[in-house]
C-alpha cells in the first residue's frame, strides 16, 4: 500500500475509540452538575466532521446538542452559552487561533470546555475544563475526529437514558481499527485507479446526505480545494435538484456519497438522474465495505468513518499522480487574514 502504515493507523483510531468509558463518566458528571446544552465548536473542516454525531443526537433526543463556528461565537454569542452549557472543541494542532480565543472567551462566560486535541502540550489541551489527547495527524484525524465525536454523544444519550446499547456498541467499535485498515488494503486499486482517472480534472461535484454528507463536504472543501487546489461544488442530495442539477452534463464529475441511514435515498435519486446526464459518476458506498463483527446497527452510525478511510487511499494516490503534497499551502497559516 502507498505510504500507509498499519500499525500507526490502528493505534491511532485504537486511541480514539479508548475515551468511551471516561466520555461516559465525564457525560454522567455533567449532567448531574446541571448541564443542559451541548455545543460542538470546531474551526474549519473538523467542524464538519462532528456533524454526524450531532445529528444522531437530534435523532435520539430532544437535548439540546448543536454546532457553531468558534470566530462566529466569540462576535455574538448563542442564547444558552452560560454555566449550563458545555462545549466541545476539536482541533487537531491544539493551537488553532480561533480556538484559542474561543477557549479564553468561553472561560470568562462560566461555560464547561471539553477539548479534543493530537496533543496536550497546547492551549486548547491545557486550557480546558477537560482534554482528549489522542495523536493524529491529517492522514488519520478524519476517523479519530468522527469516533470521539459519535463516543461522546452515545455516551450523553446512554446517561439520559436514550440509548440502551452503548457498551455492546464501544465492543464492537474496538473491532474497528483493524477493520477499517483491512479496508483500506481492498481498496487500494480502486483508488489508484480513480485517482488516475481524475488526476488531470479540474471541477467535481460532491453530494450525499444524511452522516456521510459532511463528509462530502469536507473532502471537497478541505482535501481538493485546500490541499490541492481543484475546484468543487459541494451540495446536500435534497438541494441537489434545486440548483446544482443544472450544472451536469457530459464530462462533469459527480461524486455521490451513500450511507446505510434512513436519507440513501436521496443519493440514490442525485445517482440515478446523474447517470442519465454525464459519464462520470462516482460512487462511494459505505455499504461496500466488509466489516465482519459490526452489527447493522452500529454500521448506520459509523458511515462517514468508512468513507474517510477509503478516501484518504485516493489522497494518497493524488498527491502523488499530481506531484503536489496534501501539504502544500499558498495561503493557509502561511499569510496573515
Amino acid at each position: 500500500m502507498l505510504n500507509f502504515d498499519r500499525d500507526r493507523f490502528v493505534r491511532i483510531q485504537s486511541g480514539a475509540v479508548s475515551i468511551a468509558g471516561e466520555a461516559r463518566t465525564l457525560m454522567r458528571a455533567l449532567l448531574a452538575d446541571g448541564v443542559e446544552r451541548l455545543f460542538f465548536m470546531g474551526t474549519g473542516g473538523v467542524q464538519l466532521l462532528t456533524l454526524p454525531a450531532i445529528e444522531l443526537a437530534k435523532c435520539y433526543s430532544t437535548f439540546p446538542v448543536s454546532a457553531e463556528y468558534p470566530a462566529q461565537v466569540v462576535l455574538d454569542p448563542p442564547a444558552g452559552l452560560d454555566n449550563k452549557a458545555a462545549v466541545v472543541i476539536p482541533s487537531l494542532s491544539g493551537t488553532t487561533k480561533e480556538g484559542v480565543e474561543l477557549m479564553a472567551f468561553l472561560k470568562r462566560r462560566g461555560v464547561r470546555t471539553i477539548s479534543l486535541t493530537g496533543h496536550s502540550d497546547t492551549p486548547i489541551a491545557q486550557e480546558a475544563d477537560h482534554n482528549f489527547t489522542n495523536f493524529a495527524e491529517d492522514d488519520t484525524s478524519s476517523e479519530s475526529f468522527y469516533l470521539q465525536t459519535l463516543l461522546i454523544v452515545l455516551a450523553l444519550l446512554a446517561e439520559r437514558g436514550e440509548y440502551d446499547n452503548f457498551d455492546a456498541s464501544v465492543a464492537e467499535l474496538q473491532l474497528l481499527p483493524g477493520l477499517l485498515a483491512d479496508a483500506k488494503a481492498a481498496f487500494e486499486d480502486k483508488a489508484a485507479e480513480l485517482a488516475a482517472t481524475i488526476k488531470d480534472e479540474t471541477y467535481h461535484i460532491f453530494t450525499g446526505a444524511g452522516s456521510v454528507w459532511p463528509e462530502a463536504n469536507y473532502y471537497g472543501m478541505c482535501i481538493l480545494e485546500e490541499m490541492q487546489w481543484i475546484r468543487t461544488r459541494p451540495v446536500h442530495a435534497a438541494d441537489f435538484f434545486h440548483g446544482t442539477l443544472e450544472l451536469v452534463e457530459p464530462g462533469v464529475s459527480v461524486f455521490v456519497f451513500k450511507g446505510e441511514d434512513r436519507l440513501r435515498p436521496l443519493a440514490d435519486r442525485v445517482e440515478n438522474f446523474a447517470r442519465r446526464y454525464t459519464d462520470r459518476v462516482r460512487t462511494l458506498d459505505a455499504a461496500s465495505v466488509q466489516l465482519p463483527g459490526i452489527s447493522q446497527g452500529v454500521r448506520g452510525k459509523i458511515s462517514p468513518v468508512l468513507l474517510a478511510t477509503l478516501l484518504e487511499r485516493l489522497s494518497a494516490h493524488i498527491e502523488v499522480l499530481r506531484n503536489h503534497p496534501l501539504t502544500t499551502r499558498r495561503y493557509y497559516k502561511r499569510v496573515e487574514y
